[in-house]
């Protein structure tokens, strides 16, 4: 098991892993055994996440990054690899929203949303890969969502973002596939996270989200866990290009 699923000798840098399912992503790759970057946008809870990996007996770093930013994404990269020496795993996950119908939404939170949620996928992907493909050998994950693929009334930006994170999947798992590289992304539906404390303290919305979902609930957040570290590691070294759902059964409707 340690030979298929270890992750021990490996770096990870985890984009959006201050909080929510980025931050459950980035300690499941530490207890794999990863050394992980932290990356966000707050110092504070970039130190509590380095922090709490160091206690799980990993090394860790946090690092500031703006992934809408080239610039600071070239910086955190460059950063990442003078402390570590190597990525030799991605987690694109670094994300937002707005939630207002299509003839409602401002144009400038459409262009966040895009800038954030796509663009920044493949501008991290452009700055960590190569270094990969000089070893043969990474894994990029890219965190979609149930949205790429089914449709919810005022999430015109989100859905669009995520649709096209399982469009850039497809096509750099196709350049990279002979390289070494392996590129797969997770779709997971609504989980039990602080940022969707919002929704889930409206009963309507709540009830609608356990209504849909087959098995009649959230996710939980360590129930990420198993998929983070299973396309990771060895163990799915013949996987690639694919889009996998942790949705309760929610896109087998």
């Amino acid at each position: 098991m340690e030979e298929l699923f270890g992750l021990r000798g490996n770096v990870a840098l985890v984009t959006g892993s201050t909080r929510g399912l980025g931050e459950v992503a980035a300690k499941a790759l530490a207890k794999a055994g990863a050394d992980v970057v932290v990356c966000g946008r707050n110092p504070g809870d970039l130190k509590r996440v380095s922090d709490e990996i160091r206690k799980i007996g990993r090394d860790s770093e946090g690092l500031l990054l703006d992934v809408t930013s080239k610039a600071s994404i070239e910086e955190c990269v460059a950063r990442a690899l003078r402390r570590f020496g190597r990525i030799d795993i991605l987690v694109n996950n670094a994300g937002v929203n707005h939630r207002v119908p299509v003839l409602d939404f401002p144009e400038e939170k459409w262009d966040l949303i895009i800038d954030t949620n796509l663009k920044g996928y493949f501008l991290t992907a452009q700055a960590v890969v190569p270094q990969m493909i000089e070893r043969g050998y990474g894994k990029v994950i890219n965190i979609s969502s149930i949205l790429g693929g089914v449709g919810l009334p005022n999430q015109v930006a989100y859905a669009a973002s995520k649709g096209g994170v399982n469009q850039i999947t497809k096509v750099m798992a196709l350049e990279w596939a002979k390289l070494g590289v392996r590129v797969n992304a997770i779709g997971p539906t609504y989980f039990e996270t602080d940022l969707v404390k919002q929704l889930r303290n409206d009963p309507e919305r709540f009830n609608f989200i356990n209504e849909r979902t087959p098995m009649g609930r959230w996710g939980y957040p360590p129930e990420l866990e198993g998929i983070v570290i299973f396309l990771a590691a060895p163990a799915s070294d013949f996987i690639t290009g694919q889009v996998i759902y942790i949705d309760g059964g929610w896109t087998v409707w």
